[in-house]
């Protein structure tokens, strides 16, 4: 009787300590990329609000916000998918599709090395975008905001409309009111860019008169 006590008190112990090791510990966890008190500034992208980039959604690109990093994006889906390898049947490369003047306007010389280099190829772009935006200086201050043939203009739809047809076909797009449509090789026109990539903060941007890189 009292073997049968003793074995049955053993199982009851032993159960109890089993079901005890299975019980989860109720511990606060955090994920390491969220933090408790935020003023904003350091969501830049993407937005939680996909409705906020109805421009984006028509492009069919995805949306990662109206700042820098968006608008890179934005314009690298619609040159070359992105793809930093890609050369286009009339010889624009990379990523953001420079052309060879492009690229010797901001210091490039080797063409092969800068399309095997997607560092050099972000670097490139911002240089680029730096060195249009002081030589568009007086457009972006001067039509900034208003209506010009149907299109409102802003900064970044100045800045992509020159990276499509060169800053001489921006200054000669206001010059004539948006009355003569550039077009590039393949029917894209200057307005569609401007359209397009509207409205991006691009005030990170600094106007360089000597913006250049070395590859």
């Amino acid at each position: 009787m009292i073997k049968k006590w003793y074995f049955y008190a053993s199982l009851i112990v032993i159960i109890t300590f089993l079901s005890l090791g299975f019980k989860p510990f109720n511990l606060e966890t955090k994920p390491w990329f969220l933090i408790e008190k935020t003023d904003g500034s350091e969501y830049l992208f993407p937005s939680q609000e996909e409705d906020d980039y109805p421009i984006l959604k028509k492009l069919n690109v995805p949306f990662t916000g109206k700042r820098l990093i968006g608008f890179k994006e934005a314009v690298a889906f619609k040159e070359s998918q992105g793809k930093y390898r890609l050369v286009n049947s009339l010889g624009y490369m990379g990523k953001y599709q420079f052309g060879s003047k492009a690229l010797r306007a901001i210091g490039i010389r080797n063409d092969k090395a800068f399309l095997k280099d997607p560092a050099l190829q972000e670097k490139a772009f911002i240089a680029l975008l730096s060195k249009n935006k002081w030589i568009l200086r007086n457009e972006i201050e001067k039509y900034e905001g208003k209506i010009i043939s149907g299109v409102e203009i802003t900064e970044s739809g100045i800045l992509a409309a020159a990276h499509l047809g060169g800053a001489g076909s921006v200054k000669n797009f206001f010059k004539n009111r948006g009355n003569r449509h550039f077009r590039d090789a393949y029917g894209t026109s200057l307005k569609s860019y401007m359209r397009a990539f509207g409205g991006y903060d691009l005030s990170f941007i600094e106007a360089d008169s000597n913006a250049t890189i070395h590859d």
